[in-house]
Protein backbone atom coordinates (compact mmCIF):
# COMPACT_ATOMS: atom_id res chain seq x y z
CA UNK A 1 0.00 0.00 0.00
CA UNK A 2 1.66 3.59 -1.52
CA UNK A 3 2.21 5.63 1.83
CA UNK A 4 -0.65 8.33 0.70
CA UNK A 5 -2.56 5.63 0.82
CA UNK A 6 -2.02 4.39 4.11
CA UNK A 7 -1.84 7.72 5.83
CA UNK A 8 -5.34 8.21 4.31
CA UNK A 9 -6.58 5.24 5.74
CA UNK A 10 -5.33 5.62 9.04
CA UNK A 11 -6.89 8.97 9.13
CA UNK A 12 -10.24 7.08 7.96
CA UNK A 13 -10.14 4.70 10.66
CA UNK A 14 -9.18 7.17 13.61
CA UNK A 15 -12.64 9.37 12.02
CA UNK A 16 -14.95 6.00 12.38
CA UNK A 17 -13.42 5.37 15.34
CA UNK A 18 -15.47 7.98 17.16
CA UNK A 19 -18.32 5.81 16.47
CA UNK A 20 -17.08 2.55 17.02
CA UNK A 21 -16.63 1.59 13.47
CA UNK A 22 -13.91 -0.34 11.90
CA UNK A 23 -12.24 -0.40 8.77
CA UNK A 24 -12.40 -4.62 7.79
CA UNK A 25 -13.64 -5.42 11.05
CA UNK A 26 -15.38 -8.27 12.79
CA UNK A 27 -18.92 -6.88 12.97
CA UNK A 28 -21.53 -6.85 10.69
CA UNK A 29 -21.67 -2.96 11.14
CA UNK A 30 -18.25 -2.40 10.38
CA UNK A 31 -16.72 -1.03 6.61
CA UNK A 32 -15.70 -3.18 4.35
CA UNK A 33 -13.50 -1.82 2.11
CA UNK A 34 -13.31 -2.96 -1.43
CA UNK A 35 -11.84 0.61 -3.19
CA UNK A 36 -8.68 2.55 -1.65
CA UNK A 37 -10.36 5.42 -3.15
CA UNK A 38 -12.95 5.35 -0.99
CA UNK A 39 -10.72 6.95 1.99
CA UNK A 40 -10.11 10.41 -0.05
CA UNK A 41 -13.80 10.37 -1.24
CA UNK A 42 -14.83 10.17 2.23
CA UNK A 43 -12.71 12.53 3.86
CA UNK A 44 -12.66 14.99 1.24
CA UNK A 45 -16.79 15.02 0.94
CA UNK A 46 -17.91 13.79 4.23
CA UNK A 47 -22.01 12.61 3.72
CA UNK A 48 -21.62 12.92 -0.20
CA UNK A 49 -18.27 10.86 -0.64
CA UNK A 50 -19.82 8.32 1.80
CA UNK A 51 -22.84 7.74 -0.17
CA UNK A 52 -21.41 8.40 -3.82
CA UNK A 53 -18.47 5.84 -2.78
CA UNK A 54 -21.04 3.19 -1.68
CA UNK A 55 -22.97 3.53 -4.86
CA UNK A 56 -20.26 2.80 -6.84
CA UNK A 57 -19.06 -0.12 -4.90
CA UNK A 58 -16.71 1.16 -3.05
CA UNK A 59 -17.27 -0.42 0.17
CA UNK A 60 -19.73 -2.50 1.62
CA UNK A 61 -21.89 -3.44 4.97
CA UNK A 62 -23.65 -5.71 6.03
CA UNK A 63 -25.69 -3.70 8.25
CA UNK A 64 -25.72 -0.63 6.83
CA UNK A 65 -29.09 0.46 9.09
CA UNK A 66 -27.01 0.06 12.42
CA UNK A 67 -24.03 1.71 10.50
CA UNK A 68 -25.81 5.07 10.03
CA UNK A 69 -27.38 4.55 14.26
CA UNK A 70 -23.55 4.35 14.95
CA UNK A 71 -22.73 7.78 12.48
CA UNK A 72 -25.40 9.63 13.82
CA UNK A 73 -24.93 8.80 17.75
CA UNK A 74 -21.68 9.79 17.18
CA UNK A 75 -22.18 12.86 15.20
CA UNK A 76 -19.22 11.72 13.10
CA UNK A 77 -19.98 15.25 10.66
CA UNK A 78 -19.16 17.52 13.46
CA UNK A 79 -15.68 15.73 13.77
CA UNK A 80 -14.88 16.21 9.71
CA UNK A 81 -11.79 18.64 9.06
CA UNK A 82 -10.80 20.42 5.81
CA UNK A 83 -13.05 20.85 2.45
CA UNK A 84 -15.43 18.24 3.92
CA UNK A 85 -16.06 20.84 6.98
CA UNK A 86 -16.48 23.60 4.34
CA UNK A 87 -19.04 22.06 2.27
CA UNK A 88 -21.03 21.45 5.27
CA UNK A 89 -20.58 25.32 6.39
CA UNK A 90 -21.29 26.21 2.42
CA UNK A 91 -24.57 24.11 2.49
CA UNK A 92 -25.82 25.90 5.82
CA UNK A 93 -24.77 29.03 4.04
CA UNK A 94 -26.62 28.63 0.66
CA UNK A 95 -29.55 27.66 3.27
CA UNK A 96 -29.50 30.79 5.34
CA UNK A 97 -28.91 33.50 2.13
CA UNK A 98 -31.21 31.68 -0.59
CA UNK A 99 -34.61 31.24 -1.21
CA UNK A 100 -34.35 27.19 -1.95
CA UNK A 101 -38.27 26.67 -1.70
CA UNK A 102 -39.17 29.73 -4.05
CA UNK A 103 -42.45 29.78 -6.31
CA UNK A 104 -39.86 29.00 -9.04
CA UNK A 105 -38.11 26.10 -7.42
CA UNK A 106 -41.22 24.39 -6.08
CA UNK A 107 -41.81 21.32 -8.92
CA UNK A 108 -37.82 20.53 -8.46
CA UNK A 109 -38.56 17.75 -5.63
CA UNK A 110 -40.91 16.22 -8.12
CA UNK A 111 -39.04 15.81 -11.11
CA UNK A 112 -36.12 14.73 -9.09
CA UNK A 113 -38.13 12.40 -6.40
CA UNK A 114 -42.06 11.62 -6.86
CA UNK A 115 -41.98 11.62 -10.41
CA UNK A 116 -39.43 8.66 -10.40
CA UNK A 117 -42.21 6.15 -10.88
CA UNK A 118 -45.77 4.74 -9.43
CA UNK A 119 -43.95 1.64 -9.97
CA UNK A 120 -41.32 1.97 -7.48
CA UNK A 121 -43.60 3.17 -4.75
CA UNK A 122 -46.31 1.04 -5.12
CA UNK A 123 -43.99 -1.62 -4.72
CA UNK A 124 -42.33 -0.20 -1.27
CA UNK A 125 -45.12 1.63 -0.06
CA UNK A 126 -48.47 0.29 1.85
CA UNK A 127 -51.90 -0.30 -0.24
CA UNK A 128 -52.76 3.46 0.39
CA UNK A 129 -48.96 4.94 -0.67
CA UNK A 130 -48.52 6.63 2.21
CA UNK A 131 -45.61 8.00 2.38
CA UNK A 132 -44.98 9.59 5.32
CA UNK A 133 -43.81 7.88 9.39
CA UNK A 134 -46.70 5.38 10.29
CA UNK A 135 -48.44 4.99 13.94
CA UNK A 136 -47.62 1.70 15.61
CA UNK A 137 -48.43 2.30 18.63
CA UNK A 138 -50.25 -0.87 18.49
CA UNK A 139 -50.01 -1.65 14.92
CA UNK A 140 -48.27 -4.84 13.80
CA UNK A 141 -47.58 -4.04 10.33
CA UNK A 142 -46.87 -1.43 7.68
CA UNK A 143 -50.33 -1.05 6.53
CA UNK A 144 -52.10 -1.04 9.84
CA UNK A 145 -49.51 1.69 11.23
CA UNK A 146 -50.56 3.78 8.58
CA UNK A 147 -54.13 3.13 8.91
CA UNK A 148 -53.85 3.68 12.12
CA UNK A 149 -51.75 7.20 11.04
CA UNK A 150 -54.35 8.38 8.92
CA UNK A 151 -57.36 7.50 11.68
CA UNK A 152 -55.23 9.87 14.51
CA UNK A 153 -55.25 12.71 11.99
CA UNK A 154 -58.82 12.77 11.39
CA UNK A 155 -59.55 12.41 15.32
CA UNK A 156 -56.94 15.18 15.93
CA UNK A 157 -59.00 16.80 13.70
CA UNK A 158 -62.28 16.32 14.66
CA UNK A 159 -63.71 15.80 11.21
CA UNK A 160 -67.10 15.81 10.94
CA UNK A 161 -69.19 14.74 7.43
CA UNK A 162 -69.98 17.71 5.28
CA UNK A 163 -66.77 19.77 6.27
CA UNK A 164 -64.34 20.79 3.51
CA UNK A 165 -60.82 19.62 4.15
CA UNK A 166 -57.60 20.77 2.04
CA UNK A 167 -54.72 18.34 2.19
CA UNK A 168 -51.25 19.96 0.90
CA UNK A 169 -49.21 17.93 -0.12
CA UNK A 170 -51.87 14.93 -0.63
CA UNK A 171 -49.66 12.34 -2.21
CA UNK A 172 -51.12 9.54 -3.65
CA UNK A 173 -54.08 10.54 -2.84
CA UNK A 174 -54.54 7.85 0.57
CA UNK A 175 -55.12 10.16 2.99
CA UNK A 176 -57.66 12.45 0.91
CA UNK A 177 -59.28 8.85 0.43
CA UNK A 178 -59.69 7.69 3.45
CA UNK A 179 -61.10 10.91 4.77
CA UNK A 180 -63.83 11.41 2.30
CA UNK A 181 -64.87 7.30 2.58
CA UNK A 182 -64.78 7.12 6.50
CA UNK A 183 -65.64 10.76 7.67
CA UNK A 184 -67.73 11.95 4.94
CA UNK A 185 -65.64 14.92 4.30
CA UNK A 186 -65.01 16.59 0.49
CA UNK A 187 -61.34 17.25 0.34
CA UNK A 188 -58.92 19.42 -2.09
CA UNK A 189 -55.40 17.84 -2.69
CA UNK A 190 -52.27 19.78 -3.53
CA UNK A 191 -49.39 18.02 -4.94
CA UNK A 192 -46.12 19.34 -7.24
CA UNK A 193 -46.11 15.94 -9.02
CA UNK A 194 -47.60 14.97 -11.82
CA UNK A 195 -47.07 11.00 -11.14
CA UNK A 196 -48.67 11.80 -8.18
CA UNK A 197 -52.08 13.45 -9.72
CA UNK A 198 -52.67 10.66 -12.17
CA UNK A 199 -52.82 7.84 -9.84
CA UNK A 200 -54.34 10.00 -7.14
CA UNK A 201 -57.04 11.05 -9.53
CA UNK A 202 -57.82 7.63 -10.16
CA UNK A 203 -57.90 6.47 -6.28
CA UNK A 204 -60.46 9.20 -5.50
CA UNK A 205 -62.84 9.04 -8.75
CA UNK A 206 -66.49 8.95 -7.16
CA UNK A 207 -65.07 10.72 -4.31
CA UNK A 208 -65.53 13.83 -2.97
CA UNK A 209 -61.99 14.72 -3.70
CA UNK A 210 -60.42 17.11 -6.28
CA UNK A 211 -56.37 16.59 -6.91
CA UNK A 212 -54.99 19.84 -7.89
CA UNK A 213 -51.50 20.12 -9.32
CA UNK A 214 -50.47 23.42 -7.63
CA UNK A 215 -47.97 24.63 -5.03
CA UNK A 216 -50.20 25.71 -2.44
CA UNK A 217 -49.27 29.56 -2.62
CA UNK A 218 -51.51 29.53 -5.32
CA UNK A 219 -54.73 28.16 -3.51
CA UNK A 220 -57.99 30.24 -2.41
CA UNK A 221 -61.36 29.18 -1.11
CA UNK A 222 -61.63 28.71 2.69
CA UNK A 223 -61.67 25.51 4.42
CA UNK A 224 -62.99 23.79 7.67
CA UNK A 225 -59.94 21.77 8.19
CA UNK A 226 -56.27 21.72 6.41
CA UNK A 227 -53.95 19.23 7.11
CA UNK A 228 -50.33 18.54 5.34
CA UNK A 229 -49.04 15.32 5.58
CA UNK A 230 -44.72 14.90 4.72
CA UNK A 231 -44.62 18.19 2.91
CA UNK A 232 -43.53 21.01 5.58
CA UNK A 233 -40.02 19.48 4.70
CA UNK A 234 -39.81 20.88 1.33
CA UNK A 235 -41.32 24.45 2.56
CA UNK A 236 -38.15 25.97 3.76
CA UNK A 237 -37.64 28.15 6.95
CA UNK A 238 -37.76 31.28 4.42
CA UNK A 239 -41.28 30.53 3.93
CA UNK A 240 -42.77 29.40 6.87
CA UNK A 241 -44.07 32.82 7.43
CA UNK A 242 -45.84 32.86 4.18
CA UNK A 243 -46.71 28.79 4.52
CA UNK A 244 -48.51 29.78 7.90
CA UNK A 245 -49.81 33.21 6.92
CA UNK A 246 -51.57 31.21 3.87
CA UNK A 247 -52.84 28.62 5.85
CA UNK A 248 -54.40 31.22 8.03
CA UNK A 249 -55.80 32.65 5.46
CA UNK A 250 -57.36 29.35 4.45
CA UNK A 251 -58.62 28.52 8.11
CA UNK A 252 -61.90 28.86 8.78
CA UNK A 253 -62.48 30.84 11.87
CA UNK A 254 -63.17 28.04 13.78
CA UNK A 255 -60.73 25.35 11.84
CA UNK A 256 -58.64 23.17 12.64
CA UNK A 257 -54.79 22.87 11.14
CA UNK A 258 -52.76 19.69 11.54
CA UNK A 259 -49.05 19.31 10.61
CA UNK A 260 -47.17 15.92 10.33
CA UNK A 261 -43.74 16.89 9.78
CA UNK A 262 -39.98 15.86 10.17
CA UNK A 263 -37.93 17.92 12.71
CA UNK A 264 -35.06 18.01 14.44
CA UNK A 265 -33.52 19.32 17.77
CA UNK A 266 -30.53 20.73 15.94
CA UNK A 267 -30.36 24.61 16.57
CA UNK A 268 -28.81 25.02 12.99
CA UNK A 269 -28.01 23.07 10.55
CA UNK A 270 -28.51 21.96 6.59
CA UNK A 271 -30.12 18.73 5.33
CA UNK A 272 -27.60 15.78 4.87
CA UNK A 273 -25.35 16.38 1.32
CA UNK A 274 -26.20 13.42 -0.11
CA UNK A 275 -29.84 13.24 0.66
CA UNK A 276 -29.96 16.71 -0.86
CA UNK A 277 -28.36 16.31 -3.83
CA UNK A 278 -29.88 12.72 -4.38
CA UNK A 279 -33.19 12.28 -2.89
CA UNK A 280 -34.40 15.38 -2.11
CA UNK A 281 -33.27 18.59 -3.33
CA UNK A 282 -33.51 21.73 -1.43
CA UNK A 283 -35.07 19.94 1.43
CA UNK A 284 -34.65 21.62 5.01
CA UNK A 285 -35.78 19.63 8.31
CA UNK A 286 -37.93 22.17 10.36
CA UNK A 287 -35.87 22.95 13.71
CA UNK A 288 -37.97 22.85 16.77
CA UNK A 289 -36.55 26.80 17.87
CA UNK A 290 -38.16 27.82 14.58
CA UNK A 291 -41.32 26.00 15.14
CA UNK A 292 -41.70 27.29 18.65
CA UNK A 293 -41.88 30.59 17.17
CA UNK A 294 -44.53 30.72 14.85
CA UNK A 295 -47.07 33.28 15.93
CA UNK A 296 -50.23 33.01 13.21
CA UNK A 297 -52.03 30.49 14.49
CA UNK A 298 -52.05 29.02 18.26
CA UNK A 299 -50.06 25.68 18.53
CA UNK A 300 -52.39 23.46 20.64
CA UNK A 301 -50.94 20.21 20.83
CA UNK A 302 -47.10 18.51 19.74
CA UNK A 303 -47.36 15.15 19.45
CA UNK A 304 -43.65 13.57 18.91
CA UNK A 305 -43.44 9.81 17.86
CA UNK A 306 -40.41 9.83 16.09
CA UNK A 307 -38.81 6.34 16.44
CA UNK A 308 -42.16 5.24 14.78
CA UNK A 309 -39.89 6.26 11.49
CA UNK A 310 -37.56 3.67 11.89
CA UNK A 311 -39.91 0.85 12.25
CA UNK A 312 -41.66 2.55 8.58
CA UNK A 313 -38.56 2.75 7.02
CA UNK A 314 -37.47 -0.67 7.53
CA UNK A 315 -40.95 -2.17 6.21
CA UNK A 316 -40.72 -0.09 3.22
CA UNK A 317 -36.54 -1.26 3.03
CA UNK A 318 -37.98 -4.83 3.54
CA UNK A 319 -40.69 -4.14 0.14
CA UNK A 320 -38.06 -2.74 -1.70
CA UNK A 321 -35.82 -5.52 -1.63
CA UNK A 322 -38.69 -8.17 -2.23
CA UNK A 323 -40.20 -6.20 -5.05
CA UNK A 324 -36.42 -5.71 -6.73
CA UNK A 325 -36.40 -8.54 -9.01
CA UNK A 326 -39.87 -6.56 -10.79
CA UNK A 327 -38.20 -3.64 -10.31
CA UNK A 328 -34.60 -4.13 -11.55
CA UNK A 329 -35.87 -4.32 -15.67
CA UNK A 330 -36.00 -0.59 -15.00
CA UNK A 331 -33.66 0.56 -12.62
CA UNK A 332 -29.84 -0.77 -12.59
CA UNK A 333 -28.23 -1.64 -9.50
CA UNK A 334 -26.48 1.79 -8.84
CA UNK A 335 -30.42 2.96 -8.22
CA UNK A 336 -30.76 0.15 -6.12
CA UNK A 337 -27.78 0.75 -3.69
CA UNK A 338 -28.51 4.64 -4.27
CA UNK A 339 -31.86 3.80 -2.98
CA UNK A 340 -31.13 1.04 -0.07
CA UNK A 341 -28.42 3.76 1.16
CA UNK A 342 -31.22 6.25 1.47
CA UNK A 343 -33.06 4.30 3.49
CA UNK A 344 -31.00 2.63 5.74
CA UNK A 345 -29.44 6.00 6.54
CA UNK A 346 -33.07 7.37 7.44
CA UNK A 347 -33.87 4.84 9.50
CA UNK A 348 -30.76 4.92 11.16
CA UNK A 349 -31.09 8.96 12.37
CA UNK A 350 -34.26 8.25 13.72
CA UNK A 351 -32.96 4.84 15.64
CA UNK A 352 -30.38 7.32 17.16
CA UNK A 353 -33.35 9.81 18.27
CA UNK A 354 -31.52 12.84 16.36
CA UNK A 355 -34.60 12.42 13.97
CA UNK A 356 -37.98 12.95 15.25
CA UNK A 357 -41.65 12.77 13.69
CA UNK A 358 -43.93 15.92 14.93
CA UNK A 359 -47.61 16.49 14.35
CA UNK A 360 -48.74 19.62 15.38
CA UNK A 361 -52.23 20.71 15.78
CA UNK A 362 -52.71 25.10 15.67
CA UNK A 363 -56.04 26.78 15.79
CA UNK A 364 -57.01 30.66 15.21
CA UNK A 365 -54.98 32.43 17.85
CA UNK A 366 -58.90 33.99 18.54
CA UNK A 367 -60.57 31.13 18.72
CA UNK A 368 -61.62 30.13 22.24
CA UNK A 369 -62.14 26.63 21.49
CA UNK A 370 -61.31 23.97 24.22
CA UNK A 371 -59.18 21.71 21.79
CA UNK A 372 -58.12 18.47 23.61
CA UNK A 373 -55.89 16.03 21.33
CA UNK A 374 -55.75 13.00 20.95
CA UNK A 375 -53.77 9.75 20.74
Amino acid sequence: MPDSTAKLRKSTEKLFSHAGIQLDGPNPWDIQIKNPGAYRRILMHGSVGLGESYIDGWWHCQDLDTLFEKLTAADLGQKLGGIAKINILWRILVHSAFNMQSLRRAYQVAEVHYDLGNDLFRAMLDPSMNYSCGYWKTAENLQDAQIHKMDLICRKLKLEPGQRVLDIGCGWGGLAEYMAKNYGVSVVGLTVSKEQQALAQERVAGLAVDIKLQDYRLMEGKFDRIVSVGMFEHVGEKNYKTYFNKVTDLLSPDGIFLLHTIGSERVRGATDGYIQKYIFPNGEIPRRLSMAKLGNLRLEDWHNFGADYDTTLMAWLENFEASWPQLNSRYDEKFYRLWKYYLCSCAGWFRSRRGQLWQLVYTHSENTINYRSER
